[in-house]
């Protein structure tokens, strides 16, 4: 894949695990979800937010402010907001990506269903997603979101990430595979 996979360590889960506790304290489990998926979308659709938190050359302030002006403008809620702005205090604002991941997960494991990240080669349909989530769901035995995102270097098929398990059914693979047995012959 052309994406970098992000991978949770300890500290974002930790950070996970106390959003969670604050929103469900909070009682705005539900709004704080809608929050981390926006803000989920707006550092995946901006490159320059991306290197802004990623870049050990911007200061720390630098980083709580721009954090917290976005997801302020983004009319996130103010638990969110804080929330977001802790996190860049303590130089964590490169792993903001992983824990907003690691809190989806939780969530979705809270209610009793799971999240899986399919990359295709190219967008998927509506009925295409829907027939993914049931052929999951019959196969995991429980309700699955599915996050999808596009990779053409994947040339066909697509690619499903269920917490640490992997289906990859993509032609790059298989051909990839053909290439490594051709080779061994």
């Amino acid at each position: 894949m052309s994406e970098t996979e992000v991978i949770t360590g300890e500290a974002p889960i930790r950070y996970a695990q106390a959003l969670l506790e604050l929103a469900e304290g909070a009682k705005s489990l539900n709004s704080v979800e809608k929050d981390v998926k926006s803000l989920k979308a707006i550092l995946g659709n901006s490159d320059v937010l991306s290197a802004v938190i990623n870049s050990p050359v911007f200061a720390t302030e630098d980083k709580v402010n721009a954090l917290t002006a976005i997801a302020k403008k983004a009319k996130l809620k103010p638990l969110t907001v804080q929330f977001i702005g802790t996190v860049a205090e303590n130089r964590r604002a490169d792993q903001l990506p992983s824990i907003l991941a690691a809190f989806e997960d939780m969530v979705a494991r809270r209610r009793g269903s799971e999240v899986a990240k399919v990359t295709s080669a190219k967008k998927l349909t509506a009925a295409q997603v829907t027939s993914i989530k049931t052929n999951l769901k019959k196969s995991l035995g429980r309700p699955v979101q599915v996050e999808t995102s596009v990779d053409p270097d994947l040339l066909g098929g697509f690619v499903v990430r269920v917490g640490s398990r992997l289906y990859d059914s993509s032609l790059k693979t298989k051909l990839e595979d053909l290439r490594l047995t051709l080779k061994e012959a």
